[in-house]
């Protein structure tokens, strides 16, 4: 079994070596091989903030990397649908990261893409990862509205150009992440898990954990986040389905944990709060994309802060593209519902200005 190295802290660069240098990465790593860092970039928002990788991560494995004679390396990623790539590296400050260290930034929304084929359906996936020779996942361990949790399993979503990403929504994605995972095994994971937010993706609601992880396994690495969250594998499905597929084993025991420090104080997780679930309560999703249900949750959050009670049912997916649902459309799949909300994905303050103005 491969072993989970963990330390606490808030200096992410300084944590992210200490990380390396103790699992010795420098002596597993091929002579001369061509290095690809996927960190998380989901949206233009801070790491602060919960949903991004926090720039430290990127900055001290390359520092790690290059003071061990390792200097083919560049950072490849793509922010999710309706967001420009480019938008988010400034916003996160990662193009500070790729000029200080002559570091290359690749938005995997302009490559190229080679189709491979999975245990589930061929897949599009971008070139520059797939042609790495080392290949190392950057999550951050958050919450997901519709997965449940997200890590380094799911992380690896952001080597799909848009029209994938729109297809696993189609597919319902436990299937086309686990199938990803058996094809595009990361070498390397580094999990941020300093502040990511337990209830969203998108961020917004960072809770303070300080903590990073790294291991060889992303599939052994996302039980191991589901365990902190106080989850289950079989909670999160794709992470069952792949292991069964040969992306890497669920199995976490404690020998398996490697401490490099302790806590200065108490950095327990939250219990979950079933908040997300209780939100879309009346909401009848088929195939939605995670920026445009992220919205809708973050509008019912916010109109549940507010006091709004939401009553009429709620629509959002392609699944919705051509009927016409006797209720709230969400986004452009939903165009022909009784009232929508347009946009591709549409903004969390015009789902809630809709919402308003339908109570």
């Amino acid at each position: 079994m491969s072993k989970i190295y963990e330390i606490y802290g808030t200096d992410a660069h300084e944590m992210t070596k200490g990380l390396m240098t103790a699992a010795k990465i420098a002596n597993i790593i091929p002579a001369g091989a061509k290095i690809a860092l996927k960190p998380n970039l989901v949206h233009a928002d801070v790491a602060e903030n919960g949903a991004t990788t926090h720039p430290g991560v990127l900055s001290g494995c390359i520092e790690y990397l290059k003071e061990n004679g390792f200097n083919d390396i560049s950072i490849i990623e793509s922010s999710w649908v309706g967001e420009r790539t480019e938008r988010s590296v400034k916003v996160c400050g990662y193009d500070r990261i790729c000029e200080k260290y002559n570091v290359p930034f690749y938005d995997l929304k302009k490559d190229g893409v080679k189709r491979v084929d999975t245990p589930f359906r061929p897949m599009d996936i971008a070139c520059k990862a797939v042609e790495a020779d080392y290949l190392i996942d950057m999550p951050v361990l958050k919450g997901h509205c519709q997965t449940v949790m997200t890590c380094a399993l799911k992380n690896l979503k952001g080597c799909l150009p848009d029209h994938e990403k729109r297809r696993f929504h189609t597919d319902g994605l436990i299937k086309p992440i686990a199938a990803l995972a058996a094809v595009l095994k990361p070498d390397l994971v580094i999990v941020d898990s300093i502040c990511g937010d337990l209830y969203f993706e998108e961020g917004g609601n960072p809770v303070q954990t300080n903590r990073m992880m790294l291991g060889t396994d992303a599939v052994q690495m996302d039980a191991y986040g589901c365990s902190l969250m106080g989850l289950k594998p079989e909670d999160v499905p794709y992470i069952g389905l792949a292991e069964a597929w040969g992306a890497g084993s669920s199995k976490v025991f404690p020998d398996d944990i490697v401490k490099l420090n302790e806590p200065t104080q108490s950095n327990d997780y939250p219990p979950p709060s079933g908040r997300v679930k209780n939100l879309v309560r009346n909401v009848s999703a088929d195939s939605a994309c995670s920026a445009c249900f992220a919205s809708l949750v973050r509008a019912l959050y916010r109109a549940d802060k507010e006091g709004m009670q939401v009553k009429d049912k709620i629509f959002i997916g392609q699944g919705y593209q051509g009927k016409s649902p006797d209720g709230i459309g969400i986004g452009r799949c939903c165009k022909d519902a009784k009232t929508c909300v347009i946009g591709c994905p549409p903004t969390a303050d015009s789902i809630l200005q809709h919402l308003n103005r339908e109570k």
